[in-house]
């Protein structure tokens, strides 16, 4: 598990967006978590899936971008914020299993070759009909 200092994030609240009437107008509780992502010292391999992985909540400068607007409060939007970035930086540190590399048997090639021949023999009898 990654552990994200404080000072590599900043929290801003802003008017959520959507239907709420005078609540959502007046009241800003949407979480935008700002995450600097180079201060926390991640493995290339694991900056590199976190990249692919954030798309385009990722800035040139480096900064992850998570805006919560999920619920009614600030509070619960600012935990989701942060549990979505736990989740986010939890995916990013799983490696992709290693493929093993195999090589086909002897039997399985002849196996191979003895289908493709049958299916030669099927689609030549496919052919213009001749009266000889």
């Amino acid at each position: 598990m990654i552990d994200v200092p404080d000072d590599a994030l900043e929290e801003r609240f802003l008017a959520a967006t959507g239907p709420g009437g005078q609540n959502v107008n007046k009241v800003a509780t949407a979480c935008q978590l700002r995450v600097d992502v180079f201060r926390l010292g991640l493995h290339p391999e694991t900056y590199r899936r976190l990249k692919l992985l954030a798309g385009s909540r990722l800035t040139a400068s480096g900064t992850l971008v998570l805006t919560a607007r999920r619920y009614r409060t600030q509070e619960a939007n600012r935990q989701d914020a942060r549990e979505r970035l736990a989740e986010l930086l939890a995916e990013a540190e799983k490696r992709e299993a290693r493929r093993v590399v195999t090589k086909p048997s002897r039997a399985a090639r002849a196996r191979r070759v003895d289908e493709k021949k049958g299916r030669s023999v099927v689609k030549a009898a496919r052919g213009k009909v001749r009266i000889d």
